[in-house]
């Protein structure tokens, strides 16, 4: 380390500074992969050792490490798991088979989880879920998006992204750039779920997707997924880059605002989103829900004052 890089010593040079941007950017991962609704809140406390100087005798002491929050997402203990039939509304693989679970009314009398119990589809974009303590909003695009995009990197990692075949083949016009790429990187796209292939100097014809995609813009898609591997390029980081296109392929197989959703869709979701890492945010930073105490709604109206 240089750290004379500045006069006033504000900037310091990592002789090894990809090492260290890969040590921050894994714990960092880690550690934003455990924030989910029903997460602890509470500061863990780690066990190390320590030596009496005196006596040479190790002391076990606890070490208090502190654990982020996510700014107005604040957790509730996960207690229950809601399984319904309708998932297929939302994500286009095979349907559940379990029985379906109506949504519990009683709010006050049953236990619930952490997200709660969707009331509305408000403008048709956010849900709002009523719980123990007070109310959700959920933003269902920002959400739903998330929820793909961890589960196309866990199909992923388990070695390929099953895939849908089209009814029938989708031909794109596209440049002989592009052409040529998706016919030069057919295995990656493969892996991702497609199967698609050169038809000639500059058309592309798609015969499957992604299962979890099959009611997005295929053509939209198809475009954007190959504008980000123009853009970013192959290079030995492949993993972030992959991830980068997975993201891209999440967004167009969210479900879309003005969609009304039923009470049953957003139900499912919810649970979704209490079984998923960082489900607290979409794959753009954004936040996917926030939290309403009935003491902060008692507050807006200046009861009990």
């Amino acid at each position: 380390m240089d750290v004379n890089a500045h006069p006033a010593k504000q900037e310091v040079r990592f002789r090894e500074s990809r090492l260290v941007h890969d040590f921050l950017y894994k714990a960092l991962h880690r550690s934003l992969a455990d924030i989910r609704p029903g997460s602890s809140e509470n500061k863990e406390v780690e066990e190390i050792e320590t030596y009496n100087p005196q006596s040479g005798i190790p002391i076990a002491e606890s070490k208090p490490v502190f654990i982020e929050k996510v700014p107005h997402q604040s957790s509730l203990p996960l207690s229950v798991e809601e399984e319904i039939q309708t998932y297929a509304k939302l994500h286009s693989g095979p349907a559940p088979t379990e029985p379906i679970v109506p949504h519990k009314t009683n709010i006050e009398s049953e236990s619930v989880p952490p997200l709660g119990y969707a009331v509305a589809h408000v403008h048709n974009i956010y849900i709002l879920s009523e719980t123990a303590k007070g109310i959700i909003l959920v933003d269902a695009h920002a959400a739903h998006e998330r929820v793909t995009y961890e589960r196309l990197k866990l199909q992923m990692a388990q070695g390929k992204i099953p895939s849908q075949p089209l009814l029938l083949p989708l031909r794109i016009n596209v440049s002989s750039t592009e052409a040529e790429l998706a016919e030069q990187q057919r295995e990656f796209f493969y892996a991702l779920g497609f199967d698609l292939s050169q038809l000639s100097p500059e058309t592309i014809v798609i015969r499957s997707i992604p299962a979890l995609l099959l009611k997005s813009d295929v053509e939209t898609l198809i475009r954007d997924v190959l504008a980000d591997i123009i853009e970013h390029g192959f290079s030995q980081r492949i993993q972030e880059h992959t991830n980068h296109i997975l993201a891209t392929a999440a967004c167009h197989g969210a479900v879309r605002a003005n969609r009304r959703l039923t009470i049953e869709e957003m139900n499912i979701l919810l649970r979704d989103m209490e079984k998923t890492e960082r489900s607290g945010q979409c794959n753009h930073g954004r936040p996917t829900w926030i939290e309403l105490s009935t003491v902060d709604l008692d507050k807006f109206f200046l009861r009990g004052q």
